[in-house]
């Protein structure tokens, strides 16, 4: 067992999972305190990477392509304070957090865990019921139906036609913005039959945010939702037609297409570029370019 404790929070190698608590430091992010615990197995990590600085450095995870559905729901826009797979590591703890980094790249290693896109989630989202309200509006959600509340703040032309609820079989997408600069953010559902280009302050649809401390509990319930829907994955194209034979019965590796070639040759650049930025290792680098060079 590999374990680094620190104010922002604690880090457990626990045979096939990390469990991440975080700590009670006044710097520990409102969202990460709401999530409290998790558990992240092994076979849900893309990597694992220490980013030191003269005071203090960061414990960095990379999730493999759809295994969360907090980071599908917010697409990666989730703040330092608020992201629960970074943790703030005292510049006297380096050793230890350059252990627990060693410690989880050689379970992965030994486990075979392929850095790829995963077809299913592997985390389970945010338990429900939950309510949060922020902005204009309260998203509360039961696992079966959204229900979109409003308050004195929200425009009237989205107010008048009074509460919303969105069953979940009639949701198609769900996402999250935060507020940056100018720019206000939102919590807003895709309805299947009511597509509309409308900004967030006039969606009925959404909950438009301003920047404020509570924003980010809004990001729960879009991963509450998101961990309800089909997979990404699932409307992806099916597999390859089965590859041709020789008449001696030896496999014809199918070729891919132009879009899946160009596809793989920036997988390989995006490799090349985080192995030069030491976010993957050699060991790492070499058995995910040989995973893609065997699509090629």
């Amino acid at each position: 067992m590999a374990e680094i404790i620190q104010r922002d929070g604690t880090w457990v190698l626990d045979g096939d999972a990390l469990r991440l608590t975080p700590g009670r430091d006044r710097n520990v992010g409102l969202l990460r305190r709401e999530l409290g615990e998790l558990t992240v197995p092994l076979r849900a990590l893309a990597g694992i990477s220490l980013e030191q600085g003269k005071r203090s450095g960061r414990l960095r995870l990379r999730l493999r392509d759809g295994a969360d559905p907090l980071l599908q729901a917010t697409g990666g826009r989730l703040g330092e304070p608020h992201d629960p797979y970074r943790l703030t590591v005292e510049a006297d703890r380096f050793g230890v957090a350059e252990y627990v980094v060693d410690e989880v790249r050689n379970a992965l290693l030994l486990d075979e865990v392929p850095a790829g896109p995963v077809q299913e989630y592997l985390l389970p989202g945010p338990a429900v019921p939950l309510s949060a309200s922020a902005g204009d509006g309260t998203a509360a959600f039961d696992g079966e139906c959204v229900r979109l509340d409003w308050n004195w703040k929200t425009e009237e032309a989205k107010s008048a036609g009074g509460p919303r609820v969105l069953a979940l079989d009639d949701i198609t997408a769900v996402e999250w913005h935060p507020a940056a600069g100018l720019e206000n953010g939102c919590l807003r559902f895709g309805v299947r039959g009511a597509e509309t280009k409308a900004p967030a302050k006039y969606d009925p649809h959404a909950v438009e945010l301003w920047g404020f401390k509570k924003d980010p509990l809004m990001a729960l319930v879009a991963a509450a939702v998101q961990a309800r829907l089909p997979h990404p994955a699932a409307s992806a194209p099916g597999p390859a037609t089965a590859p041709a034979k020789e008449p001696d019965g030896v496999a014809i590796p199918a070729q891919p297409s132009g879009a899946d070639h160009d596809a793989l040759l920036r997988r390989l650049r995006e490799l090349g570029e985080l192995h030069r930025d030491g976010v993957l290792t050699d060991e790492e680098f070499a058995l995910a370019k040989q995973a893609v060079l065997r699509r090629l």
